[in-house]
């Protein structure tokens, strides 16, 4: 088989929010969560500092704020947010449901200096 494919919600909750799909996709460089967070739900304060993996978090409903270094980023459905690894990250939610897709992965720059683009041949639209 050349894909995998899982539907969140067949996926077991951590914390309360967070349905982790790399285990169940076998993801070998990326990470993938899709949380979905209840009225007044804060994450834990964390950093990736030890993986060394960047993060991008996408709001796909609802509104809330993602604390960053102590600095409040209001986010609204469609905002897309990059978090570097040393940075320290946190959700609150606010007083509606709202819905996060959390990417994170190593950096995509190889050890030979090149320069990481991602090839997008290929892409429509």
């Amino acid at each position: 088989m050349t894909y995998r494919k899982v539907n969140y919600e067949d996926v077991e909750q951590v914390s309360s929010a967070m349905h982790v799909l790399s285990d169940p996709l076998e993801t070998e460089q990326v990470g993938v969560t899709v949380a979905r967070c209840d009225p007044g739900w804060k994450s834990k304060p964390h950093d990736h500092t030890d993986n060394d993996h960047e993060e991008v978090y996408v709001l796909i409903e609802g509104k809330a704020t993602v604390v960053v270094d102590d600095e409040d980023v209001e986010m609204e459905a469609g905002d897309a947010l990059w978090i570097p690894p040393e940075s320290t990250r946190q959700i609150r939610n606010g007083d509606a449901e709202s819905a996060f897709v959390l990417v994170s992965a190593p950096s995509i720059g190889d050890e030979d200096g090149e320069d990481g683009d991602w090839l997008l041949s290929g892409f429509a639209g």
